[in-house]
């Protein structure tokens, strides 16, 4: 069996407990009341404690278990602080607004969306389970706009696009209510989590930009599978289609003009033809032209390698970030 997701420690010198919630939110395969949401509720009920400190680091889980929890935080006597230490996604975001008190690091992010499941049945069944989930996702809706500074519109729509929230769009929108500062360090870090949160903020930064944009006449096309790609490509751009990454990619742009360019060289070879009928001494003076040509081509080539290099050295795989995220989500276990 493996260890239950949250731990609770009670100071009594302080008069302070907390409760730390890292990894999945779940009551599967914890099946000993031991485990469950209703006995930390049962807990939470019996502390004789001023302040109740949460510490949430958590990808959510159950919605059923997340809300036992943020009913229990909400319900007791004592004053809560939750503190986001990492990621609260999905229903540990709505675990994080039960504080009266919300912190958020720098380093840290929130991830609001509306309630998923999986469903089977007939069409009848099928618009039941939908109905069923708006009305589960209206709880959640319910928490965030208890402290959230805007309107219910706009937060659905965020939730509808499964939004991630940085450390100051959190305090800006009013999910949180102070920013923790983190420490600065001189030395030099790899922290694959901070990598992943630049990683998903960029990317969701550029898809909106590339929809606002509309992307332009620019068209790519996967060389795998041969699917097309109008507008720019992200800088962490994968195929949805078989999972190739960006350098799978051309540009069918450039390669239509390769065509028109290697058509006008057609033309022009008809056109040397005719001259040279005309004037048979223009022989060397085409010999040198090509001779010039295949230089230049020969002396382009090396920058071109180097070009592609260099942008295969800055592309993200998505293996890289499969490893990143499963880093994360090993790190919150």
């Amino acid at each position: 069996m493996r260890q239950k997701y949250y731990s609770l420690i009670k100071n009594s010198k302080k008069k302070e407990a907390t409760l730390t919630i890292y990894g999945e939110i779940t009551s599967y395969p914890y099946n000993e009341s031991d485990v469950s949401s209703y006995n930390l509720s049962k807990q939470l009920l019996e502390l004789d404690v001023n302040k109740i400190n949460v510490r949430i680091n958590s990808i959510g889980g159950e919605v059923g278990e997340g809300l036992a929890i943020y009913n229990a935080l909400k319900s007791n006597k004592a004053k809560v602080k939750t503190f986001c230490d990492g990621f609260a996604c999905s229903i540990a975001s709505v675990i994080f607004m039960a504080g009266d008190e919300r912190a958020i690091s720098k380093s840290s992010l929130l991830m609001i969306h509306n309630a998923w499941t999986f469903a089977s049945g007939n069409s009848n069944a099928l618009r039941k389970q939908a109905d069923d989930l708006d009305k589960i996702t209206s709880a959640s809706i319910n928490a965030y706009m208890e402290h959230v500074t805007i309107s219910e519109k706009e937060l659905k729509t965020l939730m509808d696009n499964e939004t991630w929230l940085d450390y100051q769009e959190a305090y800006d929108k009013g999910f949180a209510t102070e920013i923790v500062e983190d420490k600065d360090s001189k030395s030099i870090s790899q922290n694959v989590k901070q990598s992943l949160i630049k990683m998903i903020l960029h990317h969701q930064e550029e898809t909106k930009d590339d929809d606002e944009k509309g992307g332009g006449n620019l068209k790519f096309e996967c060389q795998n599978c041969g699917y097309i790609h109008e507008g720019e490509l992200p800088e962490y751009f994968v195929c949805p289609e078989c999972g190739a990454d960006k350098d799978n990619f051309i540009e069918l742009e450039d390669e239509e003009v390769s065509n028109e360019s290697d058509e006008k060289d057609i033309d022009l070879d008809d056109e040397t033809q005719t001259k040279n009928d005309e004037q048979p001494n223009s022989d060397d003076s085409e010999e040198n032209k090509d001779e010039s040509d295949d230089k230049k081509e020969t002396d382009d080539s090396p920058n071109k390698e180097d070009d592609e290099s260099e942008n295969k050295d800055k592309t993200v795989t998505k293996e890289q970030i499969v490893t990143f995220f499963n880093s994360i989500i090993g790190g919150m276990k």
